[in-house]
């Protein structure tokens, strides 16, 4: 397994520009990027609902055929639109189609945000009303609250791409800094894959004067860990990883309520 690179699946929408470029930009220099894409135009709940019906499971499909070391499913609105349950059973149809561990990067983000220790929490997106209700049910569900999360409201997700940094630094000022300056959160996390935060994090953490995580970051670090966890581990024919909880990643999980997935797919 030494001898060759190791290899980081991502499964991202079709529009989206971002999250490989920040994944090419940090991975290990011994490990390789191999992307499949999954049909999305618009950051909708209707346009999320349609790509995890139709285009999710063909897209784990066709990546399975490279033989990933680990799966990254790379939509953090998609990942929550369902349900943190659903999400955790989506990963583990990604696993059984790739015959490799899947990082979902909501559940990378949740488990993040509890390593932090944060007792509240403000998020910025670029999403609408309603994908902004999923995230933050998702983190919720971890009894951690979320004291305020603001969107920008873009529905077409190649523009999410456009944002610059600079707009996304005064945007998470201004959408959070009275409540960094009132001490009601004491971390922030910039969602969306497809959303230029991760290379402002830095810049982010500086005006408001916390810690920030970012879901390509997150992604990012679970998926290293990911890879350095079984890479540590001498090969064997018989040999799979222990299961893994539903917030980060997931091998060949028993389901225990199937759900209805698409006729036809694979």
């Amino acid at each position: 397994m030494s001898g060759r690179p190791q290899r980081v699946g991502l499964m991202i929408p079709s529009s989206n520009t971002m999250m490989e470029v920040d994944f090419a930009r940090d991975l290990p220099p011994d490990a390789a990027l191999h992307t499949a894409r999954m049909y999305l135009a618009e950051t909708t709940p209707a346009g999320e609902n349609r790509m995890l019906d139709e285009f999710a499971l063909p897209a784990a499909r066709d990546l399975g055929t490279a033989r990933p070391d680990v799966v990254v499913f790379g939509c953090t609105s998609a990942g929550a639109l369902r349900g943190n349950d659903y999400d955790a059973e989506l990963c583990a149809r990604i696993s059984e189609l790739t015959g490799a561990p899947v990082v979902s990067t909501i559940g990378a983000v949740r488990t993040a945000i509890e390593a932090s220790g944060a007792a509240g929490i403000g998020v910025i997106t670029p999403y609408v009303d309603e994908l902004n209700e999923a995230i933050k049910a998702s983190i919720e569900d971890d009894g951690i609250p979320v004291a305020g999360i603001t969107g920008l409201g873009i529905t077409d997700n190649f523009q999410i791409a456009e944002v610059g940094p600079d707009q996304i630094v005064a945007f998470a000022v201004r959408a959070l800094g009275p409540l960094a300056a009132e001490g009601q959160i004491d971390l922030v996390f910039a969602s969306c894959t497809n959303f230029g935060a991760m290379a402002v994090r830095p810049a982010i953490a500086e005006r408001l004067g916390l810690p920030v995580v970012t879901s390509n970051q997150a992604a990012l670090d679970a998926a290293v860990a990911r890879l350095r966890a079984l890479w540590s581990l001498q090969p064997s024919s018989t040999w799979r990883p222990a299961a893994m909880t539903r917030r980060c990643a997931c091998w060949l999980r028993p389901v225990t309520t199937r759900r209805s997935w698409p006729a036809g797919r694979a």
